[in-house]
């Protein structure tokens, strides 16, 4: 009887991943109408976005723009003060069933600035940390399998797992953080400012790592960055934050095409001029290899 009924569950809980498969959508997320206010400060207004499935969509803005708050408000841990929020087919807001929306949160994972590990943990404890909630059935065994193969794919030694924050470097901390959000295997992967603090050639090898991971599992990636020469490396399109709402959304050579003030300074200053020509050289590279 026990097992027909965690049976059962095990059924339901593929139907529930079944019914928000990427690949059934058009659109990962859909923003209509988003307003987040504090106050009296109002940081988006009147703001629309639409993330492709399977794409990786950069997110770009001057300080104060807003795009960590607007990426807090696709996960749930900002509630706007007016808008519709749709992921994979499911407005947010009008979820009432606990467990449909557990089974949508589940389709995303969410790197932090920083990678926010818990420093009382290790770095296989952490990634362990979802599992645990999502999957609460899972046994010792198959946990640590899991954050070990987990460890591996973003190429951290296998010595890195018993490890605690504190004993790794600003880039390992990354790789673990990015390790924690992908435990869940999700379809939806939220990035937000993955390489800052990192020298170039880490940055450099962590876009390729996210271009790569991207690739190989289907991801559709929501990028938040400052960072040129990574929207250059790993972005399909890159959406535009000002005026509190997205200005433009399009490829980097659609978005130099415009005639805004912002985009102009910032794709034609001398750091987009620079990461230009880096791609640029890059890409002959490429051919010639």
């Amino acid at each position: 009887m026990a097992d027909d009924i965690e049976q059962q569950e095990i059924k339901d809980e593929l139907a529930a991943a079944d019914a928000v498969r990427p690949e059934k959508f058009e659109y990962a997320i859909r923003i209509r109408g988003l307003r987040n206010q504090f106050g009296d400060a109002i940081i988006h207004d009147n703001l629309d976005l639409d993330v492709r499935s399977g794409e990786i969509l950069g997110v770009v803005g001057g300080s104060g723009t807003g795009k960590s708050v607007l990426m807090r408000s696709i996960v749930g841990l900002q509630t706007p003060t007016a808008g519709e929020i749709e992921v994979y087919g499911k407005t947010l807001d009008t979820i009432t069933d606990a467990e449909e929306s557990r089974d949508l949160r589940r389709r995303w994972g969410v790197m932090f600035q920083g990678g926010a590990l818990f420093s009382t943990l290790s770095v296989a404890e952490n990634i362990q940390v979802p599992l645990r909630e999502y999957y609460p059935r899972l046994d010792q065994r198959l946990l640590d399998e899991i954050a070990a193969y987990k460890v591996q794919m973003v190429g951290l030694p296998p010595d890195a797992g018993p490890k605690y924050p504190a004993e790794l470097s600003g880039g390992m901390v990354k790789r673990a953080g990015l390790a924690r959000s992908l435990a869940l295997d999700p379809a939806l992967l939220f990035l937000d400012e993955p390489t800052a603090g990192l020298d170039p050639i880490g940055a450099a090898k962590f876009d390729e790592l996210i271009r790569e991971l991207a690739d190989t599992m289907g991801l559709t990636v929501f990028l938040i960055t400052h960072d040129l020469d990574s929207l250059y490396a790993t972005c399909d399109r890159v959406a535009v934050l000002a005026e509190k709402h997205v200005i433009a959304v399009g490829t980097i050579p659609e978005l130099l095409a415009t005639e805004h003030p912002w985009i102009q300074d910032y794709f034609n200053g001398p750091r987009g001029r620079a990461a230009a020509g880096c791609n640029i050289a890059t890409e002959r590279q490429d051919r010639k290899s």
